[in-house]
């Protein structure tokens, strides 16, 4: 697989990347979670338009790049429902009665009205929507596990590898990666599962997490290392 990295990468920093003996693979764990972070209309847009069309009513739209996206976090997610394995979802959302500085980002971005509690901009796209058993954590801040109850869940079934995906690659899903791989999970990010707003951001970002915290694969190598576990039944109860 060709990375998307590759075209912005120096050769002199890919050399000492490799030298330094950074970016080794664990692979999948034996019981994995898939994890879908902010995959809502709020970073989504409501349909493909142009991103500077969709930031006009969603700010933090990443536009096309979130719909390019989507069918391939789709299929995995089928992949994932069928093999039962756990799967979570996060949201954001700016609330209605406190001010909304610094939630997620720096700003106040989340006092949009289309990004507070409860409205579209906060619900997961129809395409992914999640059903009876899977669980949605709200969250403030960027990382999955900050101030929400996931690594208890991860704990519970006995999880030991996640596969993340999601948006925006550069922001909560790197910081959800990091806080994983601290908390001694192996880390799986398909590459066109995760998406971000700026492509430079997106590409540097996912090279990142190779060399220090994940394994970035292809979407098709992480089905394939999912077709070939066989899950015990306790870990969907």
């Amino acid at each position: 697989m060709t990375n998307v990295w590759e075209k912005y990468l120096d050769e002199k920093d890919a050399e000492i990347y490799s030298s330094a003996g950074l970016g080794i693979n664990y692979g999948l764990g034996t019981r994995p979670a898939l994890v879908i972070v902010d995959v809502q209309y709020g970073f989504t847009g409501d349909g493909p338009l142009a991103i500077e069309e969709s930031i006009k009513k969603y700010p933090t739209s990443c536009g096309p790049a979130s719909w390019k996206a989507i069918p391939h976090i789709q299929r995995l997610l089928h992949k994932a429902r069928e093999k039962k394995i756990p799967v979570f979802f996060t949201i954001i959302e700016g609330s209605k009665t406190s001010d909304n500085d610094r939630v997620a980002i720096k700003g106040s971005i989340f006092n949009h009205q289309e990004l507070l509690e409860g409205e579209k901009g906060t619900r997961v796209v129809e395409e992914l929507k999640p059903i009876e058993g899977e669980v949605v954590l709200s969250k403030k801040k960027p990382s999955a596990f900050f101030g929400t109850p996931l690594v208890t869940y991860l704990t519970g079934k006995g999880v030991d590898s996640l596969i993340v995906t999601g948006c925006t690659t550069s922001g909560c899903v790197r910081a959800t990666v990091i806080d994983a791989f601290s908390f001694q999970y192996k880390v799986i990010v398909p590459e066109e599962c995760v998406f971000d707003r700026g492509i430079t951001s997106h590409a540097i970002n996912l090279f990142d997490m190779q060399q220090k915290y994940a394994d970035v694969m292809s979407n098709d190598e992480v089905i394939k290392e999912l077709n070939q576990l066989t899950f015990k039944e306790d870990l969907v109860k």
